[in-house]
């Protein structure tokens, strides 16, 4: 489903990414672990089309995306703070990207409601955004992001800034929620437990000598 090959980028000069070739199957959830400025993220900003490579190519499905805008990837994003919108309520948010792709309302809601029950947030259509706690954010940022089948979806520490009990029972749900999505998945995680709990398989990302960077 997910093919990067030989990705290179660098910053200013120096290498970020150098080389790196990284193949997730479909329906696979990969997990990227390493330590801070060993280029994780930059690798999934590769993948969504958020960051230019150097060199080297990012397939989906087949198809070469490297020079593709992130609107028509069809990658779903979900990001630390979950990035809500705070003018629309809980239904509002799910629903955007399928108002985007003007997707008529009946099916529209149809979707939302499958897209709450999935995340376990049944009923929560009309809540405003302000009102939920973390896990509850975090969960209406997953559903927004999966509500369009995204053939990827990139997750970048999305459990980030949650208390260590919440967010482990968070991981457990999370993969849960990604094996029943069925969805190509690739998240970013400094936690060995997460990645472990979460993913189908870890790819350790090393940083390189000389500048501290992958």
């Amino acid at each position: 489903m997910l093919d990067v090959r030989d990705v290179t980028v660098r910053f200013d000069g120096a290498a970020v990414l150098d080389g790196v070739s990284l193949h997730v199957a479909d329906g696979e959830v990969v997990g990227l672990l390493g330590p801070s400025g060993s280029g994780k993220s930059t690798l999934l900003r590769v993948v969504a089309g958020l960051q230019v490579v150097d060199a080297g190519t990012v397939a989906l499905d087949g198809h070469d995306v490297t020079s593709m805008p992130t609107h028509r990837r069809s990658v779903g994003l979900v990001f630390q703070d979950a990035q809500l919108f705070p003018h629309r309520d809980v239904a509002g948010n799910i629903a955007f990207g399928l108002q985007m792709a003007r997707w008529p309302s009946p099916r529209c809601n149809a979707r939302v409601t499958e897209m709450l029950g999935l995340v376990g947030l049944a009923g929560f259509e009309r809540r405003a955004v302000a009102t939920l706690s973390g896990g509850e954010r975090t969960r209406v940022a997953l559903a927004r992001s999966l509500a369009p089948s995204p053939a990827v979806l990139l997750l970048d520490e999305p459990l980030t800034g949650l208390d260590r009990t919440l967010r482990d029972r968070l991981a457990v749900e999370l993969a849960a929620i990604l094996r029943a999505a069925g969805t190509t998945s690739l998240m970013v995680t400094h936690d060995p437990h997460e990645a472990e709990t979460i993913c189908d398989r870890v790819v350790e990302m090393a940083t390189l000598g000389g500048d501290g960077r992958q």
